[in-house]
């Protein structure tokens, strides 16, 4: 395989990792914090966490000027510290999850698509990240 460049956006969370696990997968959780924006919003999501397993969360401007699914695959599931999967588009998605002291960091690193600058995908998945990590916080209480 070609050497090719990746992405890594990372966040820690106030809370143990079996709760932000819970939190990252579960599909009632993933459509109150899968956006970037609140001016998007996820009002689906489907959630399969085995290896060979699917998801599919629907990503749409409020407004409704513009919807698409985030989908792939699941390629590794070891629960409570890793998540490998394959999007749709074929790009590989790692995200790992580390108890920190008191805190879950999580590490996601990500293929880049070809038709955005870098830094815009590296901001987007930063703030869908932010999101999901003031989600928990509050959610894991």
């Amino acid at each position: 395989m070609p050497n090719k460049q990746t992405i890594t956006v990372e966040t820690s969370i106030q809370a143990p990792v079996e709760r932000v696990w819970e939190i990252w997968n579960e599909p009632e959780h993933i459509v109150r914090w899968c956006h970037a924006s609140d001016d998007w919003e996820a009002p689906t999501a489907e959630n399969d966490l085995r290896v060979g397993g699917t998801f599919r969360t629907v990503m749409a401007a409020r407004d409704g000027s513009a919807r698409f699914d985030f989908a792939g695959t699941y390629a590794r599931v070891t629960p409570h510290r890793e998540i490998d999967y394959v999007m749709a588009d074929g790009r590989r998605v790692s995200v790992r999850f580390e108890t920190v002291g008191s805190a879950t960091k999580i590490a996601e690193t990500f293929d880049p698509e070809s038709e955005n600058p870098l830094e815009m995908q590296r901001a987007g998945w930063q703030a869908i990240l932010d999101n999901f990590a003031r989600y928990a916080e509050k959610a894991a209480k």
